[in-house]
């Protein structure tokens, strides 16, 4: 059984970190419910979710994704672009302990998990705002050992490599916006293109043989549905708020 770890909406959420979208008031409560829903959708696709407490005086702390990289060998607690979520990734290694070897990123590098795109023993790490060269470096020495290799790949006018492609199943297939990241970097790969009108469609989360995947998307939505993809709906507007998306709100074990 797949473990979601998932944690509760701080009260703080409106104090979140911004960078390609411009701040929209946004009701915390609404967000809770919204997260609430998500945290159901996890349970009724089959993933057993353990649900840590708020963290109160850490705004941006429901996006679990970005504290750690969990692969079966190991588990990576990365060090958080934003200097407001690095002291995020302290109680994400107390919840991983029982579940993976902890190996950590290390100053002067830093990276958020949802820059990280983990195909097989292929990782890709978006050059955003928030992760650098120096991540690479670590991460490929802390891997090389696995088989894994790392790359960096660049980005445009988004927040995380995630916000711009992620997997859609474990077939190599793979939702994409090639306005924010060239298609050449994923040759090899099945590409699926979002709708061009629903730029921050490519971030999906497949469980278990479904995919989670926003309502505010239908016209991307129609694509998947087509390709045989039995999508599971969730609300997301508050989140998106914060440029969230339905990867950033849980590490997925298996």
């Amino acid at each position: 059984m797949l473990l979601a770890v998932t944690r509760d909406v701080s009260p703080r959420f409106n104090e979140c970190e911004i960078t390609h979208i411009e701040r929209a008031p946004i009701h915390v409560g609404t967000a809770r419910t919204q997260h609430h829903e998500y945290i159901q959708a996890l349970k009724e696709l089959g993933c057993a979710v353990l649900e840590l407490p708020a963290e109160t005086d850490l705004p941006d702390s429901v996006f679990v994704e970005d504290t750690a990289v969990i692969l079966r060998e190991v588990a990576i607690l990365t060090r958080p672009g934003a200097d407001s979520r690095k002291p995020e990734t302290e109680s994400i290694a107390r919840a991983l302990a029982p579940y993976r070897e902890i190996v950590r990123i290390q100053p002067p590098a830093t990276v958020d998990g949802g820059d990280v795109l983990v195909l097989g023993k292929n990782i890709f790490v978006g050059m955003s705002t928030r992760s650098n060269t120096s991540a690479l470096i670590q991460m490929n020495q802390l891997l090389g050992k696995y088989g894994y290799k790392t790359q960096g790949v660049e980005l445009r006018d988004c927040l995380h490599l995630k916000s711009a492609v992620t997997r859609v199943d474990d077939n190599n297939t793979l939702l994409i916006n090639r306005n924010w990241v060239d298609v050449e970097t994923f040759d090899g790969y099945e590409l699926i293109e979002i709708d061009s009108s629903e730029p921050f469609a490519a971030n999906c989360l497949p469980i278990n043989g479904s995919i989670i995947f926003p309502t505010a998307f239908p016209k991307t939505t129609t694509k998947l549905e087509a390709r045989g993809y039995q999508v599971k709906p969730v609300v997301m507007d508050e989140l998106t708020k914060a440029e969230g998306a339905v990867t950033c709100c849980s590490l997925i074990v298996s």
